[in-house]
């Protein structure tokens, strides 16, 4: 493909802010241990270079174990800050939700970030806890430090208690989610309280779940549209307004994920996708918390 329009499109949340649809991840492959105080220059390296692509928004987390690097890698890009979107998530220091997050400012070396979350529920041993949780984020934000708040990891047991007491809905929640998890009753919960869904491992019914049900029509799609299924697999988010997390150490293969920038799928072919996905169920996060065959 030549010309291909390379500009990420944004989502507008419930709160008025709007936030790029694809998004350069830190987690995964770039995590470092608590032990490791070395700086990875090669993840410092990687942000500049998507930076420069065009991948405005950071998807970073306390628990990643690199935050330092990320905050590095803004100071030298020498971008001007209102040009990023920054994510950052709380889990470790959900206990002292102010503290965590004035440690991961310092760590960023960021005055304030675009979105603040809460990475997982599995943490509240009461209801209360996730009230009491979601009371400090908001007071977060009033603070005008986290221009947005969300959550992530939340089933709609956990958003339902949280709404009990919140003042404000959480913008945005950030699931596993790709064809062999696709979560409808919690999508369904997030369409009625206009809440976005965010994915990680987007890629995944195409990278480690393979083989699968949706192989055959993802390559056929992959052909159609002059791409490779990964650019299928990030469309097929991004058309259904969901926003997506990936990233790669390779550079060539973060210019190929600009391509799914270039084309749409149309609503049959997303439905398409949806419907193989169904024939098959794959989880590849937090496997301890559900049954081997829960959907949700």
């Amino acid at each position: 493909m030549s010309n291909i329009p390379t500009e990420i499109p944004s989502l507008r949340l419930n709160d008025g802010n709007s936030i790029p649809m694809l998004s350069f991840g830190t987690g995964t492959a770039w995590y470092k241990s608590s032990a490791n105080t070395k700086v990875d220059r090669e993840l410092v390296e990687s942000i500049k270079t998507a930076i420069k692509m065009g991948y405005y928004h950071l998807d970073a987390a306390e628990v990643y174990g690199n935050e330092r690097e990320v905050g590095m890698a803004i100071s030298e890009s020498k971008i001007a800050r209102e040009k990023l979107f920054v994510t950052t998530k709380v889990i470790n220091g959900i206990k002292d939700i102010p503290k965590a997050f004035q440690a991961s400012l310092e760590k960023l070396k960021l005055d304030y970030v675009d979105l603040y979350l809460i990475h997982a529920p599995f943490f509240a041993q009461s209801d209360a806890d996730l009230q009491t949780a979601w009371a400090a984020m908001e007071q977060i934000q009033l603070s005008g430090k986290a221009k947005s708040i969300g959550v992530s990891n939340y089933y709609p047991e956990h958003l339902e208690v949280t709404l009990k007491t919140a003042k404000t809905v959480p913008s945005i929640n950030q699931i596993e989610y790709h064809p062999y998890l696709q979560h409808p009753e919690l999508i369904a919960f997030h369409q009625k309280h206009n809440i976005a869904t965010a994915a990680y491992a987007p890629l995944t019914a195409v990278t480690k779940a393979k083989p699968g049900p949706v192989d055959g029509y993802m390559n056929l799609l992959a052909e159609k549209y002059y791409v490779s299924e990964g650019e299928i697999a990030l469309r097929w988010c991004i058309d259904q307004d969901i926003v997506a997390v990936t990233t790669s150490r390779r550079e060539e293969r973060l210019l190929d994920y600009l391509r799914a920038m270039a084309f749409k799928l149309t609503p049959k072919e997303i439905q398409d996708i949806s419907q193989r996905g169904q024939e098959k169920h794959y989880r590849g996060f937090w496997q301890t918390k559900f049954d081997a065959n829960d959907r949700s």
